[in-house]
């Protein structure tokens, strides 16, 4: 069964990552840990995620290509306590955010209880490009590419 995409259009040219991205996201839709996204500049971003509970050491974060995975797993720390009611989670959870390409993480840093990810992102290049239209017969529109043949084939 073949399923309809936005860059399933003939228009969009060389987008198929970016479904695959998309795809990503939606699977780590998960609620947990809620987090906020800020811009705190023109050209600066911050993500802070809730991690109460949660020590530096229990935190990793890393940068895998485009993609941003912040990882939290704390220590099961009930030895020899009793809990009438636990509805604190001692869980683990991945967080993962797909950062557009240019964007470079400044720094992160743990204050009461928040996971604070700062971010900075490129300011786009305007970029026109004249292309010189040819008439036909006048030349090849594109190089041509010479094929050299190898030495056993001659």
């Amino acid at each position: 069964m073949s399923r309809s995409s936005v860059f399933g259009s003939p228009l969009f040219l060389g987008f198929d990552h970016l479904e695959q991205m998309l795809d990503r996201v939606q699977k780590n839709a998960e609620g947990y840990p809620p987090y906020n996204i800020e811009q705190t500049g023109e050209a600066r971003l911050r993500i802070t995620l809730a991690v109460a509970g949660f020590s530096m050491e229990d935190l990793a974060i890393t940068q895998e290509d485009n993609q941003l995975v912040i990882r939290g797993r704390q220590r099961d720390e009930a030895d020899g306590r009793i809990f009438i009611h636990r509805g604190i989670a001692a869980r683990q959870f991945q967080r993962a955010f797909v950062l557009a390409e240019g964007i470079e993480v400044e720094g992160a840093f743990l204050d009461n209880g928040l996971l604070h990810i700062d971010l900075q992102r490129p300011m786009p290049e305007v970029k026109v490009r004249s292309i010189p239209i040819g008439r036909q017969g006048a030349g090849p529109t594109r190089p041509v590419v010479q094929q050299r043949m190898r030495r056993d084939e001659e």
